[in-house]
């Protein structure tokens, strides 16, 4: 379709020279680096979550959420086909449009010819991994010079439409990354063109997969745009604005973004995968193996060293080199430009790159090579079991986005447009699977081992889906694919220096994502601290359909399906910090609950049988109400800091009220308590027995006496300890009658006193709210919070069934 094209003069790409006062330099392959974080004080590092301001599509979207297209057909929902513009037309836009290349300092392979490469294998013309790799190391020692720079272009236009697509595609002869390392490498920038116009519509920079949402700009004001490459794995960021070697997700400067991508509501950020090494984020890099030699060691690789990867700063073996997520990680720094021979600016750049029709090299019938592999870690009952995970490689012309463009538009709201504009029908319902990584850190609210926080990931990940042949980086924390199949997956999540993450997931194509994690939250504790919460299943008893992990002030830490053994057993890892709740929901939809505090020298917490129903869950608040008693009575006697002291060291505390008032009974009257007498003045069998009967006030009593310095410094218990000790003792005894019910079977005592409990949990509330300066800020927080889970839990038990 040549008859509508038109075109218009070409105009010149601004050129802003940016001034770098704070230069720090490590050597590559080419020796050369140019620090570009730091520009004059300002660093993006603090963007993570803020909304786009200024210059990109503003609203919300979701990954994948409401576009699709098709390679062939014009039924509802695809497109027509792209055909191919006239030879001259292609390279008079191939020229124009040509971007300028920034890569970072420490790359190692860039563009340039696969047919310097070329082989025969039984008959066809192949390019080996092995030649491609070894020959493009050894020219690059020989000459000093990156060997044969080249990017490869191609012209289509869509049919009975005034849009148009120039695509520029690279080829690199490896790809070196923290998992997706593989043999040959293919990058692709699309420029979409009004044909009526001559103007450029959207640019579209590839990413690690297409998987992975793209770098998108609508209607940009230059004609050549740049591309910024990620170091070793090639992925292609956008330089739009002024400043065009590195990358800004968000405006600054009175400027604009490099990318429109609309916002995903679940981070408030735009959904691209963007340049995380320009942005503050870390990702080790992995030396490449294969089985298990490194590569630079390979007979095949002569020429090979270990120079000719990316620098040994940014590298590990792998990620559980880390006893905690790692810091010092160099960021990006600036490398060498790379333009069009023909580009008016040519002479600025450090190398010039021919341009080459795409036909040149579509005779190949194979980048070949062995399959290299990288092991994920999953968390298993027993050990972590490890999931080879392949890296492949298509052929470029076998893609479907080689032959309809628009199939590589990852932002729904591009998508849209380009739809409305040229009456394209490529919108349609398509959901994706996102989470976002939070990392596990102990509360500072918390008092001792009870509690720990969330927080931001401090450096990326790598997710795959177990339906996926590639594994995904995150971009600011976030996981996120797209042309996901409907059914049932495998997420795994591996991050540097912490415990890997996983779980099986539902995904339905209804045109929303599908969230992971706690409504897409992904919290992953450092190696150091990392507990395994194992739950085994139980012989004759139910089997788990999904499990909450919830720590007392951090809230879910975890919510899902984690993978399962064989023999129904699963774990989950947790900080050692925390004080959890387990809860599991049946494949009947009943509710068990179990308490995990782990101790201090554990590496694995283990309920030791999944139960669900009335009785566990009156269990559960029987420990629960036994450990809180227990760690307030150590305030009293010790201090807020002696309230580790009465954390329990077994998994599940199985302590009933009787132990907790021995424990207790010096401090609430000054004798040792028998476990027989109801300190509220009721009995045993007495008035808890009806709920009707239970006051929220318990009788006053006399405290013991306690020295001017208060509980804060041990010796007994003040008026406010002491009140909110009988509180609790009455509660604790109450949820233990009600455990013993529920455990003969006995349902209907089991929720009388449940009932009454409710009222006891009320008496602690008000305890609480009476208290005096006794009772220490951090113990009340930690007891309104148990208090809320209990009230929570008498709900459950009372809808259960035994």
């Amino acid at each position: 379709m040549t008859s509508s094209v038109r075109t218009v003069d070409a105009v010149p790409s601004a050129r802003t020279s940016d001034a770098t006062p704070s230069a720090r330099r490590f050597d590559g392959p080419m020796g050369r680096g140019v620090e570009t974080l730091d520009r004059e004080g300002e660093t993006s590092v603090e963007l993570t979550r803020r909304r786009l301001l200024a210059g990109g599509a503003v609203g919300a979207a979701a990954i994948g959420a409401g576009a699709r297209a098709t390679s062939t057909g014009t039924g509802s929902g695809s497109a027509p086909p792209a055909d191919r513009m006239d030879e001259e037309t292609q390279r008079r836009y191939a020229e124009r449009f040509a971007p300028a290349l920034h890569f970072g300092a420490g790359e190692a392979w860039f563009p340039t010819d696969p047919r310097e490469y070329e082989s025969t294998s039984d008959g066809a013309p192949v390019v080996d991994g092995f030649d491609a790799f070894d020959g493009y190391s050894r020219d690059l020692t020989e000459t000093g010079a990156p060997p044969a720079p080249t990017v490869f272009y191609r012209g289509l236009a869509y049919e009975g439409t005034d849009l148009g697509v120039v695509q520029f595609w690279m080829y690199s002869a490896f790809d070196q990354f923290s998992v997706n390392f593989h043999w040959h490498d293919w990058e692709l920038l699309q420029v979409f063109v009004d044909l009526e116009t001559g103007s450029p519509s959207l640019f579209v920079a590839s990413s690690h997969s297409r998987s992975v949402p793209n770098n998108e700009f609508l209607d940009p004001e230059t004609e050549r745009p740049a591309v910024i490459s990620e170091v070793g794995s090639h992925s292609s960021a956008l330089g739009v604005n002024e400043r065009r070697d590195s990358f800004q997700r968000f405006p600054l400067d009175g400027g604009i973004a490099d990318i429109t991508n609309s916002v995903l509501d679940l981070v408030d950020v735009p959904a691209a995968y963007g340049l995380p090494r320009d942005e503050g984020l870390r990702l080790p890099y992995v030396v490449p193996e294969l089985d298990g030699t490194p590569v630079y060691d390979l007979p095949e690789l002569p020429n090979v060293t270990r120079e000719h990867l990316v620098p040994s700063e940014l590298t590990v073996r792998g990620f559980d080199e880390y006893e905690s997520p790692p810091d010092g990680l160099p960021g990006r720094e600036t490398g060498l430009e790379f333009r069009f021979e023909g580009d008016p600016d040519a002479d600025e750049a450090d190398h010039a790159y021919a341009l080459e029709r795409m036909e040149e090299v579509t005779h190949l019938a194979a980048f070949a090579g062995p399959q290299l592999s990288f092991e994920f870690a999953v968390p298993g009952f027993a050990e972590d079991a490890l999931a080879a995970h392949l890296t492949t490689v298509e052929l470029p012309w076998e893609q479907e986005r080689f032959s309809n463009p628009i199939a590589d538009v990852t932002d729904p709201l591009h998508r849209a447009e380009l739809s409305d504009r040229y009456d394209l029908d490529v919108t349609g319902p398509l959901g994706g699977v996102v989470a976002v990584l939070r990392e596990a850190t102990e509360s500072d609210d918390a008092p001792g081992d009870n509690g720990v926080e969330t927080e931001e990931a401090r450096v990326e990940g790598v997710a795959l889906l177990q339906s996926e042949p590639t594994a995904v980086p995150t971009w600011n924390g976030v996981a996120a694919f797209r042309d996901v199949p409907e059914g049932d997956h495998r997420l795994t999540v591996n991050a540097p220096g912490s415990a890997p993450y996983a779980e099986e997931i539902d995904h339905r194509d209804d045109g929303t994502p599908t969230a992971a994690g706690e409504e897409g939250e992904v919290v992953l504790p450092a190696n150091r601290n990392a507990v395994k919460l194992r739950v085994a299943a139980s012989a004759d008893g139910p089997t788990a359909d999904s499990v909450a992990v919830e720590d007392d002030f951090a809230g879910p830490v975890f919510a899902g399906r984690p993978p399962r053994d064989g023999d129904g057993s699963f774990g989950v890892y947790v900080h050692r910090a925390g004080a959890y709740t387990a809860e599991v929901t049946d494949e009947a939809g009943e509710v068990g609950a179990f308490r995990v505090n782990p101790d201090p020298e554990q590496t694995t917490a283990t309920v030791p049988e999944l139960r669900t129903g009335k009785a566990s869950l009156s269990s559960f608040l029987d420990s629960l109400l036994s450990e809180t008693f227990a760690q307030t009575d150590a305030v009293a006697r010790g201090g807020i800091g002696a309230i580790d002291e009465a954390s329990p060291a077994d998994d599940t505390v199985e302590r009933g009220a009787d132990a907790a008032a021995d424990a207790a009974g010096s401090v609430l009257d000054g004798t040792e308590g028998d476990g027989g007498t109801d300190l509220d003045g009721g009995t045993e069998e007495g008035e808890d027995d009806d709920p009707d009967a239970v006051t929220t006030e318990p009788p006053a009593r006399t405290p013991t006496e306690t020295p001017d310095d208060g509980a804060g410094t041990g010796g007994g218990g003040g008026a406010g300890l002491n009140g909110l000790l009988r509180a609790l003792d009455a509660a604790t005894k109450q949820a233990n009658r009600a455990a013993s019910a529920a455990e003969n079977g006995n349902d209907e005592s089991a929720d009388r006193r449940l009932r009454g409990l409710r009222r006891r949990l009320d008496a602690i509330t008000d305890a609480i709210e009476k208290r005096t300066d006794d009772v220490p800020d951090e113990l009340a927080s930690l007891v309104e919070r148990r208090v809320a889970q209990a009230e929570r839990r008498v709900e459950q038990a009372l809808d259960a069934s035994s």
